[in-house]
């Protein structure tokens, strides 16, 4: 008899600990009582009813990836396409994810192609290719809102490749490398344009420094010129105020007019007009000089000057020119 009850406790305590279920963290378990749902168990300790309860499905609530193959597309232009897809989703209820499809992940993927194909099939290629964002923004929508009957939550979607036809892919190289080349010609001409205007504000700021600079000489020039004359006409100022205190007469004041005509008629092609009054004063004073022996620098005579030989050619010139003067 002790035996029996010895057995009996050793089948109890194996009972129970065979039926003790630990749940990890981000993880839950779905019970059921003779087949009927009854609660489900989050991370914990938790006992279970022998023979009459049991773990239906256990979910996790990690965040999961569900990676779709490439899907052939056709877009609103006729282009058919491979385009696979990335959905990032979530379990956030245990008991809808058991009871609410077969096969929730198989049906979230045919879903997701589906969908796929509704989107790009209103869309143009360019339009396909250049609003990633927007299709993924709708796909999510779509997804998450199909899937809360499910206990899936669908965080986000992401379009993973986009592969157009090889004839496609060669036009947009084409395209490409025409628009590069576009570029590349506008960039060279814009940068032409810019040396012609750098080079031409040059040249003309060159030729302002330069117009400045003969301006400025002419100036000094000018300057010097009118300060030599301010100074030769005040050396002869000072020289006649010095005659005048030394008591020169009026007649060395008038040979001292002429002697600055004199140099005023150094040069060629110069005609100088003698007023009547220098005349007479010049004459006066010859004979003022003549009279009193001032001033007499006459060269004595020289010896009997030699005949000169004759020559036919200068005299027959100086004919010629004696002739040509008496006719004008």
């Amino acid at each position: 008899m002790p035996y029996v009850l010895l057995v009996i406790a050793v089948i109890i305590l194996l009972l129970i600990f065979c039926n003790v279920r630990i749940v990890p963290q981000a993880a839950e378990e779905v019970v059921e009582f003779l087949g009927k749902y009854k609660t489900t168990w989050s991370a914990g300790v938790h006992v279970k009813v022998p023979f009459f309860e049991r773990v239906a499905k256990r979910v996790t609530l990690k965040e999961q990836v569900l990676d779709s193959p490439p899907q052939a597309v056709i877009t609103k232009d006729n282009v058919t396409m491979q385009i696979d897809t990335v959905v990032y989703f979530s379990i956030f209820n245990a008991k809808l994810y058991a009871y609410g499809a077969v096969n929730p992940i198989s049906a979230l993927e045919n879903l997701t192609a589906t969908t796929l194909r509704n989107i790009v099939g209103e869309m143009e290629l360019d339009g396909t290719l250049t609003s990633r964002d927007t299709i993924n923004g709708k796909m999510a929508a779509i997804l998450d809102e199909a899937t809360d009957q499910w206990g899936i939550k669908v965080n986000r979607v992401e379009l993973k490749n986009i592969i157009p036809p090889s004839e496609i892919q060669s036009a947009m190289e084409k395209q490409m490398k025409a628009e590069r080349d576009r570029r590349e010609t506008l960039l060279q001409a814009e940068g032409h344009k810019a040396a012609s205007i750098t080079r031409a504000e040059g040249e003309k700021q060159a030729m302002i420094l330069a117009a400045e600079g003969e301006r400025d000489a002419r100036i000094a020039r000018a300057q010097g010129e009118a300060q030599a004359i301010y100074l030769a006409k005040e050396a002869e100022a000072k020289g006649l105020a010095l005659l005048r205190e030394a008591g020169a007469d009026a007649a060395v004041l008038e040979l001292k007019k002429y002697e600055a005509l004199v140099k005023m008629a150094d040069g060629k092609a110069s005609k100088i007009i003698i007023p009547t009054d220098a005349v007479s004063a010049v004459k006066k004073n010859v004979i003022f000089s003549e009279t009193a022996g001032v001033g007499d620098v006459t060269r004595e005579a020289a010896d009997d000057p030699i005949p000169e030989e004759s020559d036919p050619c200068c005299d027959r010139f100086k004919e010629e020119n004696l002739d040509e003067n008496k006719d004008e």
